[in-house]
């Protein structure tokens, strides 16, 4: 008995500690679930005018309706669509009466020109937004080849000398050539916790299937041996 209770106590314990974290793992995804819904609601509330000033915590996903007029200048931020391919969300300046912001136009493909904005004034729907798109691996910007890898606001505004506020196009009231608006949604915010979850849920059961194989083993006599 003595041999096999060490091993027990130490299988039932790794159990135990791996179905704790699967269990929190999925009261995580319940949170963060309700944390998208919650965002997809802001999304999707009804546009209010440009506030007066901006928080990027407070504003974050705010829908804002304003009509202004597109000034000269186009970054191109290079990025991958499904079934598409890789192409480019085109940044331009516009003037919002004193204000000079950043607009995300919307997609077009990496061998078609960028097309001039739309003259005049337009009315323009999207969402506020302060994108992370860097990580570790994300190169540099080439400013000089106009060839962008994130939408770093500070860096775009001082190229094309607005405010560092982005709004992300969802409607416009006349066209934008070949441009595809690229809206605001929650599909690109992480939710892997209930992968994490079946991972710590299937450890469990190969902890468990392992210590009850070493406890047979350990309680089985060795061939050969004297009754």
């Amino acid at each position: 008995m003595q041999r096999i209770l060490i091993p027990l106590i130490f299988g039932l314990a790794g159990v135990a500690v791996l179905i704790w974290l699967g269990v929190w793992q999925m009261e995580r995804l319940t949170w963060k679930q309700g944390v998208l819904a919650e965002i997809e609601t802001r999304i999707a509330d009804a546009p209010v005018e440009l506030p007066a000033s901006t928080d990027p915590e407070a504003d974050k996903y705010l829908p804002v309706r304003a009509t202004g007029q597109f000034d000269e200048g186009a970054l191109r931020v290079l990025v991958s669509q499904k079934q598409i391919g890789a192409g480019y969300r085109v940044i331009s300046p516009v003037q919002i009466g004193a204000r000079r912001i950043l607009v995300d136009r919307g997609f077009i493909k990496v061998d078609q020109p960028i097309p001039d904005a739309p003259a005049g004034n337009v009315d323009i729907t999207g969402n506020l937004h302060w994108p992370d798109d860097r990580n570790e691996s994300t190169p540099q910007n080439d400013v000089a080849g106009n060839t962008w890898f994130a939408r770093d606001l500070d860096q775009m505004a001082g190229v094309l000398q607005t405010e560092p506020v982005l709004l992300v196009l969802r409607e416009m009231s006349q066209p934008d050539g070949s441009l595809t608006p690229l809206p605001v949604d929650s599909g690109g915010i992480p939710n892997d916790h209930l992968t994490y979850a079946i991972t710590w849920f299937s450890l469990a059961v190969v902890w468990l299937v392992m210590t009850s194989y070493y406890i047979y083993r350990s309680r089985k006599p060795a061939k050969g041996a004297q009754t």
